[in-house]
């Protein structure tokens, strides 16, 4: 067999790297690019594989085969064959381990896969009670005549059951089918037998349910030997062949398979035969790049090839979405805890954590992200010093606003309000004072009377202070819950929640007992202060009300528009004496009962201000808020016993399953990342290099220049030229054109390249004989007709 040059690198690695995620099990994460063989049992899908391997696989029209095989073809100077199986994402650890290890000797010169699918089913477990499996033979296949291409052959679509496959196998067979067949990322290589009315061949119904578009379809017809020469059939298949029944994007492909005399015939004559039918038939009224097994080759070999450049960018997403779910994922599930000792590590991570986040929150120091931002409620919640201070703010104006049982006030009190007038409130002290007087003189009180009245005004109190209390514990739980959900996985946050809120319990108790203590003077003792602040309230409520009086008096003496508008008036010094004396009480006891109400309203304010002051300082602070980051410490963990390790941090079975999936996801992901990246470079090369222009017109002389190009659409400015010395030196190169605005257009080749770029390029394009500073400028500037829908597709070619 000649040798022939081997097809470009790039391309070869470009598929490597897309067969070697395949081969590790990415495409169970994330949907790859690939050529998907499908078709009815009677199509003649092995056919088809064996003209395009050279291998031969079984033939029979019943099912052979139950499971994906994976044909791997690449060129190589040297003939090799490797057989292996790519275990089901359902297998166990021991059962893809067993089916790695799977290997079979075939003859590299003459293969056969007759034995070896039969041995792979044995290896699958393939039975009469075990039908179908889901892990894929891959058989890979290198020689000096192979393209570099990668297809995954499945099982043949059929309806009607029969001793070795039931109406039940037909519809597993389906669903294997569509699954694949649902993949974007795949191109469907829809096989479809002439011998049968297309339209009633199950393959091109799911191809046009699953790929109503027809973008990412390439049909095949075999067996066009079988149909009548001239007949309506023929001709109905040549229409078809031609896009214009079905219209795929890829259109469509002919091939002739082997008859049985054939069937043990050399590849190269079975390749001559097809050749002679495809020049004396009907059928050569077809353009010869879509007929044939050598031109199906390089055509497959490049529709997958831009397949994986076209998906790449969005494969690279999905991949880099994946890793980011796994990460996720994996820090939701923590770390392994399958030992006490694992245990014991994590509760001391997670009790660290909490102790610096909750000192943190308590100390006001929002620095740390899990803090987020104070504008949304949960970010709020977190910040357990700005809702305890703003809960002490409102206790504050609770306490003022409503911390007396009756609030004095000198106007007409509201109805249905705690309001009374003092008027009133002073009647209802002198009737308390004469039940309770002692030896004092008339006009003095007994100092324990002030105690009496303070005692009745404060009751409130309680009630305010253990609303306040209840909201700031329940911003403790709040704040506690967020920090555990933050650093704890599901799985073991409520138990830990269990011994924080059981310390929180605790906390309160100390906080009510402390609450009692405070009230107890207040209650149920004297009033006691030395604060200055007592008489100085009792001088100015007293003088504003003798302020009070005398404006009255002198309204009523000068009228109350000339004292209002300050109105300068005569005054005898007498009326001003009368003005000051006509308010003078000569009722002692009321006398006496006035004063007591202003020292109860003045100690009142002073024990208000301090009791408030006492409960933010001494319950508060003292015993909550200083002891919540020790709610939950390390020295609490190293004091756990294992069996109350294994209850707060003990894992689930399923728990640790997962952790095992998502570790095993994320090395894939991140293998295949890196190796997609290598690949990106090659998004700004779509079109083939002039070596394989050179290789393809080696291997086949009458190939046509556009079987060697893919049909997308590339800027000028992206082609890739590799050139060679021996190239450089020759004479300047022509130019293959292709004017991608419409992908049916013919390939021509241009005049030389100074000509090519005076006469073919837009006209507003300067010419030169510097092809990359040309396409870089032309680029660079927006040149008219260089817009991505307009652009031409450029290529050196040797003279």
């Amino acid at each position: 067999m000649a040798s022939v040059t081997l097809q470009s690198q790039d391309h070869r690695d470009l598929l490597d790297t897309i067969d070697k995620l395949r081969s590790k099990g990415a495409g169970r994460y994330v949907d790859l690019p690939e050529i998907i063989v499908c078709g009815d049992q009677s199509a003649g899908k092995s056919s088809v594989l064996n003209a395009i391997s050279e291998i031969s696989f079984p033939t029979k029209d019943n099912l052979c085969t139950r499971f994906a095989t994976e044909l791997v073809l690449r060129r190589d100077f040297r003939q090799g064959v490797k057989i292996s199986i790519i275990p089901g994402s359902e297998r166990s650890a021991d059962e893809k381990e067993r089916l790695s290890e799977f290997h079979v000797e075939v003859d590299a010169n003459l293969p056969d896969l007759s034995d070896v699918i039969e041995k792979a089913k044995d290896a699958m477990g393939i039975s009469d009670t075990k039908v179908f499996s889901t892990d894929t033979l891959r058989v890979e296949l290198s020689g000096p005549t192979q393209p570099h291409l990668t297809m995954v052959d499945l099982p043949g679509l059929f309806r009607a059951g029969n001793k070795d496959q039931s109406v039940v196998d037909a519809k597993t067979v389906k669903k294997m089918v569509r699954k694949y067949m649902k993949k974007e990322r795949s191109i469907i290589l829809a096989v479809v037998s002439a011998k049968s009315d297309f339209a009633l061949q199950e393959v091109t119904e799911l191809a046009r349910e699953l790929d109503p578009q027809g973008i990412r379809t390439l049909g095949l017809i075999t067996k066009p030997d079988t149909l009548d020469a001239g007949s309506d059939s023929e001709a109905s298949y040549i229409n078809l062949a031609q896009n214009k029944d079905i219209v795929f994007r890829l259109s469509w492909h002919v091939l002739k398979n082997r008859d049985y005399a054939m069937r043990e015939a050399p590849s190269a004559e079975r390749d001559e035969a097809e050749a002679n039918f495809f020049l004396t038939s009907s059928w050569k009224s077809l353009d010869t790049t879509q007929l044939g097994v050598k031109k199906l080759k390089p055509r497959l070999s490049n529709v997958l090839k831009d397949q994986i450049l076209d998906q790449l960018p969005d494969l690279l997403q999905d991949i880099e979405a994946g890793i980011q779910d796994c990460q996720d994922q994996l820090k939701r599930l923590g770390a392994s805890r399958a030992t006490s000792e694992e245990q014991r590590r994590y509760l001391i991570q997670a009790s660290q954590n909490f102790s610096v986040l909750m000192r943190a929150s308590v100390d006001g120091v929002y620095n740390d992200r899990y803090f987020t931002s104070a504008k949304t409620d949960d970010g709020y919640q977190k910040r357990l010093r700005a809702v305890v201070q703003n809960s002490l703010i409102d206790f504050r104006d609770d306490m003022h606003g409503n911390g007396q049982t009756r609030r004095i006030t000198e106007s007409t009190p509201r109805a249905k309000t705690n309001e009374i007038s003092r008027s009133a409130y002073i009647d209802e002290v002198k009737s308390l004072m004469r039940r309770s007087r002692g030896c004092e003189l008339l006009g003095t009180f007994d100092p324990m009377i002030i105690g009496e009245l303070f005692r009745e005004q404060c009751q409130p109190w309680k009630a305010i202070t253990m609303r306040a209390k209840q909201a700031i514990l329940e911003a403790v739980y709040q704040a506690t819950l967020a920090i555990i959900g933050h650093i704890a996985v599901d799985e073991t946050a409520n138990n830990i929640l269990m011994i924080i809120n059981g310390g929180i319990d605790a906390l309160q108790s100390h906080v009510d007992k402390k609450v009692v203590e405070l009230l107890e003077p207040h209650y149920n003792g004297h009033p006691i202060t030395y604060n200055h602040y007592l008489t100085d309230t009792v001088e100015k409520m007293q003088a504003d009300r003798r302020r009070e009086s005398f404006v009255t008096g002198l309204k009523k003496l000068f009228g109350s528009s000339n004292v209002e508008e300050g109105i300068q008036c005569d005054v005898y010094p007498s009326q001003l004496l009368t003005v000051f004396e006509q308010d003078r009480e000569r009722d002692m006891e009321r006398y006496a009962s006035d004063v007591a109400v202003d020292y109860m309203q003045a100690y009142y304010k002073v024990a208000m201000k301090k009791y408030i002051d006492d409960i933010g300082v001494l319950a508060i602070e003292h015993c909550l808020m200083r002891e919540v980051p020790s709610l939950f410490t390390p020295e609490m963990v190293n004091d756990l016993r294992e069996d109350e390790l294994s209850r707060l941090a003990g894992e689930s079975e399923e728990a640790a399953a997962e952790r095992s999936r998502c570790i095993e996801k994320l090395g894939v992901l991140e293998t295949g990342l890196h190796e997609l990246r290598r690949l990106d470079k090659h998004c700004s090369s779509l079109t083939v290099t002039r070596r394989d222009y050179y290789e393809s017109r080696e291997e086949n002389e009458e190939d046509d220049i556009s079987a060697s190009y893919s049909r997308s659409s590339t800027p000028v400015a992206n082609c890739d030229f590799e050139a060679s010395p021996a190239i450089e030196e020759a004479a300047p190169p022509r130019v293959a054109v292709v004017d991608w605005r419409n992908y049916k257009s013919e390939v021509t080749e241009a005049a030389p390249i100074e000509e090519f770029l005076e006469e073919e390029c837009p006209p507003s394009a300067e010419a030169t004989d510097d092809w990359d500073t040309w396409a870089t400028t032309a680029q660079k500037t927006k040149k008219k007709g260089l817009k991505k829908k307009n652009v031409y597709k450029c290529e050196f070619l040797d003279e």
